[in-house]
């Protein structure tokens, strides 16, 4: 029996991508082992951003020295890079024995066996979303994609030539999805696509038809992520902060707050109306994450003293700072006034350091409270158990480290916090389990 490895770069959308391939390999008799012991390694790569593009070829790079000096002997590429790359990807890189874009998963184990890959197109989504997954979370946490592609248009942006129209998948399918995940001992359903928001609007159904149907699973926590915020209605907001399956919690990239920056990029918002939204999550208790973006083309020293100052006001517990990368083929490419890269490398470091300054005093405000943590792992050099609270989302947010007598995964504690720094919380069980 071969075995197999994959290696998964990007976002959350890609991981459930190589959990579906995973699932495939594994039916179709090979087996599924580490990178250093594997026959064959698919990296499964990410092309949104230029540093992204860097991260998915030199991971390329290394595992093709595993073929020289390792027991591998195949390396396929596939995922976003190739979708977006791929005569360039066949000239330069004689060393991956195969490609395979985002619509040709379904074909990975002919592949693998060396046969050309069935051909496939954006039509086949549902087909390629309906196979099992081998999850590589956490086993009380999976990821739900509840679409692909994006309608969205921002100039900045590549995922629609990539990714292709935004596409729901049917609500029963992802009621039948979720049933077996939480079946298998999921308790929190993590909900992704390009634009959660937009769920349904091709279909003739709705995000809020959608939870209403999750949230009578005997699933415990429900969290999004990626929700624009001109289509975060009140009707959602309130759904999130009465049902008690609800993760407090939502994603909302705002990019910026500068009214000309924001037309330039095609968001459909203006910074005063995001504001007021996050003003009202708050006033709900629904903690924010957000994606801010620095040096787009045209952003004067006003614009970004505009977006520092919304920051220090509005608040988000979390964001994630990024400078303007310039994408082949977009509109925002073929922009005038490019900034250069040390301006933007000054500006990203200015935000993030305002960005860590606001989730800082959030977190000095956890102190002396007692959170509901679920218990995820052990860091054996602080030699405490890690969980997280429920306005933390997996790995893009801070932890709660903690002390206990024992602890089993997937349990959750109450935890009082009684330490903080600039991303984690501190503190010990005072309640060995709760159920």
């Amino acid at each position: 029996m071969k075995s197999v490895a994959a290696i998964s770069l990007g976002c959350d959308k890609n991981r459930v991508d190589t959990e579906r391939m995973l699932y495939r390999i594994s039916r179709g008799g090979y087996g599924i082992s580490d990178v250093s012991d594997a026959e064959v390694i698919i990296v499964n790569t990410c092309a949104f951003i230029e540093s992204a593009r860097e991260e998915s070829i030199d991971t390329i790079l290394s595992c093709a020295e595993l073929k020289k000096s390792g027991k591998c002997e195949r390396l396929i590429v596939t995922g976003c890079l190739p979708q977006r790359y791929l005569s360039e990807l066949k000239a330069e890189l004689p060393e991956v024995d195969a490609f395979l874009g985002v619509n040709d998963y379904e074909g990975i184990v002919e592949v693998i066996d060396g046969s050309d890959a069935k051909p496939a197109d954006f039509d086949r989504f549902e087909a390629l979303e309906s196979c099992g997954r081998l999850l590589t979370t956490y086993p009380h946490l999976a990821y739900l994609k509840i679409a692909d592609g994006c309608d969205n248009k921002c100039t900045f942006c590549a995922i629609p030539s990539i990714r292709g129209p935004y596409r729901s998948r049917p609500i029963d399918g992802l009621v039948k999805e979720a049933e077996g995940l939480v079946e298998g001992g999921v308790k929190e359903l993590v909900l992704v696509a390009q634009d959660v928001t937009r769920y349904g609007e091709d279909k003739g159904s709705s995000l809020i038809e959608l939870l209403a149907e999750l949230k009578e699973l005997s699933v415990e926590k429900i969290r999004l992520l990626y929700c624009y915020p001109e289509r975060v209605s009140d009707e959602l907001i309130e759904f999130i902060s009465t049902c008690d399956k609800m993760a407090k919690y939502i994603d909302i990239p705002v990019q910026h707050y500068s009214a000309g920056i924001l037309k330039l990029m095609n968001r459909k918002t203006t910074g005063e109306a995001v504001e007021s939204l996050i003003a009202k999550l708050h006033a709900r208790g629904i903690a924010v994450r957000t994606t801010l973006m620095v040096g787009f083309p045209g952003e004067s020293e006003e614009d970004f003293a505009a977006l520092c100052e919304f920051v220090k006001r509005a608040r988000p517990e979390y964001a994630g700072v990024f400078a303007y990368s310039k994408e082949e083929g977009t509109a925002a490419a073929r922009l005038k006034g490019h900034i250069a890269k040390s301006v933007k490398r000054k500006r990203a470091d200015t935000l993030g350091r305002i960005c860590t300054e606001v989730t800082r005093d959030f977190n000095k405000n956890q102190v002396g409270r007692t959170l509901k943590v679920i218990y995820e792992d052990i860091d054996y050099d602080k030699n405490l158990f890690v969980g997280r609270a429920d306005f933390q989302a997996p790995d893009v947010d801070g932890r709660v480290y903690f002390k206990a007598h024992g602890a089993l995964v997937g349990k959750y504690y109450d935890v009082k916090i009684t330490y903080s720094d600039d991303y984690d919380l501190y503190g010990e069980a005072i309640d060995e389990l709760t159920e």
